[in-house]
């Protein structure tokens, strides 16, 4: 059988920014997800992360300064759970779904480091693998389509039903809705090892921040470069 018909875990967070080395996490679920799609089993965590939250990040997910810091948990403890939870999923060869991934991953490796937990490369020994990426997906097997990429608009290319978008539960069962769709509509990634899928992925993932830097030379666009590596990108001490 090929990925997209076996058990899958996939993540979430909800942030206070898009900035992976200043930015914390608010939210975040992990979700086991049956070959048939029901859920096995769902794990979820509220933090205070120790800073205000912007107005446009509440406005998004809904999460205020106020709120987190009555019920949100210690940001050192969540993220000790959260990073081992995920490193357990993985050390058992199951496919980790982010969407995403080069921005969630990244940020929850530099919350590992602020707080002097161990991140999911140090407990693998390895970068994070095996993952599957809906974005990088969906680029790789329809590049020329336009419009927008983001998990709504994949959600309604695809026909994945999303229940309370940016709720990170939600957004979780969403993204790994849509890699199964992906998986079942192209015979190009429905292979049968998830490790190869994460190969494919991450030269597929390079080759789209290659073609998104020269856009942007082309249209001269003074933004810094484009990163392009995936799943994780690499701290810079």
């Amino acid at each position: 059988m090929s990925w997209h018909q076996e058990l899958l875990v996939s993540f979430d967070l909800e942030t206070t920014g898009t900035d992976v080395e200043h930015d914390r996490i608010v939210t975040a679920a992990l979700i086991r997800l049956e070959g048939d799609g029901n859920v096995a089993g769902k794990e979820s965590w509220l933090i205070d992360p120790g800073i205000p939250i912007p107005d446009e990040a509440a406005d998004i997910h809904g999460m205020t300064t106020a709120y987190v810091q009555e019920h949100g948990r210690p940001p050192a403890q969540a993220i000790e759970e959260i990073t081992e939870a995920l490193a357990e999923a993985l050390r058992a060869d199951i496919p980790l779904v982010v969407m995403n991934a080069r921005y969630d991953l990244s940020l929850l490796d530099r919350e590992c480091r602020r707080y002097g937990v161990r991140t999911l490369t140090d407990r693998l020994g390895h970068a994070p693998a095996p993952v599957i990426d809906p974005l990088v997906l969906d680029k790789h097997v329809d590049r020329y389509r336009k419009g927008r990429r983001a998990l709504q608009a994949l959600c309604g290319h695809y026909g994945v039903r999303l229940d309370g978008a940016h709720e990170a539960g939600a957004d979780a069962a969403a993204a790994a809705g849509v890699a199964r769709r992906i998986g079942e509509t192209y015979p190009a990634v429905a292979i049968p090892s998830p490790r190869a899928l994460h190969a494919l992925q991450e030269e597929a993932a390079a080759a789209q921040a290659a073609s998104f830097q020269a856009y942007l030379r082309r249209s001269g666009d003074p933004r810094a470069i484009v990163e392009p590596a995936w799943p994780l990108i690499p701290y810079q001490a």
